[in-house]
């Protein structure tokens, strides 16, 4: 009860924040504006419509407007941009002190719309198994995606994170949003907002969904599990992540794809 009063008691506080974030979406360097995400009230199974798509609408105002923005996702916490906006990918990169040469994940509110920028080598059935949920699916990117994300490599990872508010609010955007950890590249994933407070000052927007899973096990910091499925037939395992073994089952019992080594 104390916890979802103080969260009650942050989100009047920035209320009128997000009320008007439409309006004024990109807040000056150091002055990121911080919106928690609604708890259902006590004894219902659903948050506050009005509060949650003030948030969504926060959010993509920001994206819109060439922002960072912060947020939870069904794994840890990440941060996005549009991924067709060039120099919001410039900014995620320099956000991260990380290297040009690592790929960012686009991220997407449903499977339907991967394959406009994507070449599917699987069924549709197979994506529908793994998606939505903690799984970054590998693929063949198509003339569709911005060539200024990821220009090195012909491939690009998919997230539909098992997430109602990152679903919602990949739907609200015209493109798919690019999408990274929220954290230095030198540095371990993040689950809660206060983890990644040094980067608030680089940010548009931050999304505060509360903690993600427990913060003290080391298993709830693995982020998703990244699957290459870009040739016909086969996979390979890029990074084990948290749903290793659901997934590689999924793929070599149900569908017969051939594990390589990655």
């Amino acid at each position: 009860r104390m916890a979802r009063a103080a969260r009650a008691l942050a989100l009047a506080r920035v209320a009128e924040g997000a009320a008007g974030a439409a309006l004024a979406p990109g807040p000056a360097p150091g002055r990121a504006r911080l919106v928690p995400l609604p708890l259902p009230p006590a004894g219902a199974d659903r948050p506050d419509p009005h509060g949650w798509r003030d948030a969504v609408a926060a959010a993509a105002a920001a994206l819109q407007a060439g922002g960072l923005v912060a947020v939870p996702t069904d794994t840890v916490y990440g941060v996005a941009c549009l991924a067709q906006d060039s120099a919001a990918v410039r900014g995620i990169y320099s956000l991260k002190g990380r290297n040009g040469d690592k790929p960012l994940a686009i991220c997407l509110g449903d499977v339907e719309r991967l394959y406009r920028y994507c070449h599917v080598e699987v069924p549709e059935e197979l994506l529908q198994d793994l998606l939505p949920g903690p799984v970054t699916l590998v693929l063949r990117r198509s003339e569709e995606l911005n060539k200024d994300l990821n220009p090195f490599t012909s491939l690009v990872g998919v997230r539909i994170p098992n997430h109602p508010f990152m679903r919602d609010l990949a739907r609200a955007c015209s493109g798919p949003l690019a999408l990274t950890s929220a954290n230095l590249s030198s540095r371990g994933s993040t689950l809660s907002v206060s983890e990644f407070q040094d980067l608030w000052p680089q940010l548009s927007l931050v999304i505060d969904g509360g903690p993600i899973g427990d913060i003290q096990s080391p298993e709830c910091r693995l982020g998703s599990t990244v699957v290459d499925l870009s040739v016909a037939g086969k996979f390979s395992i890029i990074r084990p992540g948290c749903a290793l073994t659901p997934t590689v089952e999924i793929l070599r019992q149900k569908y017969g794809l051939v594990l390589e080594s990655s």
